[in-house]
């Protein structure tokens, strides 16, 4: 499995419709793409303007399905207007183990 990590900061003012566009793509990503297993959005308790992703996806080709698919594009161009430019750091890894 793969694990997509997304850090960035959100323009003060702009949480709330930064929210609804990010859970518009997380429930897009779960009906859309069959590859996308997880998706968990964060907040810093210090700094609610601080979010961070945790996203599994079954494989690296579920990862370029989700980055191809027609909402990641509207969540792009709606996100743009809410991310703090030059904020997000991306990070791609393989996930080792899960425990809970």
């Amino acid at each position: 499995m793969i694990a997509l990590t997304v850090s960035l900061q959100v323009v003060p003012g702009h949480r709330d419709a930064f929210l609804a566009a990010i859970e518009e793509n997380a429930e897009r990503s779960f009906t859309d793409e069959p590859g996308c297993r997880y998706f968990d959005v964060v907040c810093d308790l210090a700094d609610d303007h601080h979010f961070v992703f945790h996203e599994i996806y079954d494989d690296e080709a579920a990862v370029e399905a989700h980055r191809a698919a027609p909402h990641f594009k509207v969540w792009r161009e709606a996100a743009a207007q809410h991310v703090v430019p030059g904020s997000q750091i991306n990070t791609l890894a393989e996930r080792l183990f899960h425990h809970s």
